[in-house]
């Protein structure tokens, strides 16, 4: 079991799938997390975030506490995309979607007419490449899902080793905790030039 840290829902706990297939960001991590979000940003309020990679929902789940206007949590496997909508309804709180498809497919596209989102969360399995993640970034950018200036965290195992933003990317700074380190970064602004 997890739960949430901070926020309208906080203290509620949320499932986690069965199996090994799904890797919940602990609650530590998560708690420094929205720390570094919210000294970044000032608050979550009104706030659209993206959830790729999304697990048991607790990254979404918990912007949806702190007051995120919307969450789009993107999860490939289904038993673990249902356990997100069963959380949903637990937490009660409104603006919270599930897709349930692979990232790369969905983002493979324009946004459409969705609204573009001001932070985003990748929680890829350990096993992807930095060059696959860097290609996942470089679509988002591309095909306009981020905010100017959006601000984009990686989940990676510290085993991974340094990862290398891709161009369109200011590179921010990483923490470790353990067996995992996040990764901050920026999505250049309107008019401002990328920093590798």
């Amino acid at each position: 079991m997890s739960r949430i840290v901070a926020g309208e829902a906080r203290g509620r706990r949320l499932a986690v799938p069965d199996g090994r297939d799904t890797r919940p960001t602990s609650d530590r991590v998560r708690e420094a997390l929205f720390a570094s979000l919210e000294a970044d940003i000032g608050s979550l309020v009104g706030c659209r975030v993206l959830d790729l990679y999304a697990g048991s929902g607790a990254v979404g789940i918990e912007a949806l506490s702190r007051g995120a206007t919307a969450v789009v949590l993107v999860e490939t496997n289904r038993r673990a995309a249902n356990v997100i909508r069963q959380n949903l309804r637990t937490v009660g709180l409104p603006g919270g979607q599930v897709l349930t498809t692979k990232v790369e497919r969905l983002i493979a596209e324009p946004r459409g007419d969705r609204q573009a989102f001001d932070v985003v969360f990748l929680d890829p399995p350990y096993a992807m490449t930095g060059e696959a993640l860097a290609g996942v970034l470089t679509r988002l950018l591309a095909h306009a899902w981020l905010s100017p200036g959006a601000v984009v965290v990686l989940e990676r195992s510290t085993r991974s080793g340094e990862f290398g933003w891709p161009d369109g990317f200011a590179a921010d700074r990483m923490r470790r905790y353990g067996d995992t380190t996040l990764w901050y970064g920026h999505a250049a602004g309107e008019g401002e030039a990328a920093e590798e």
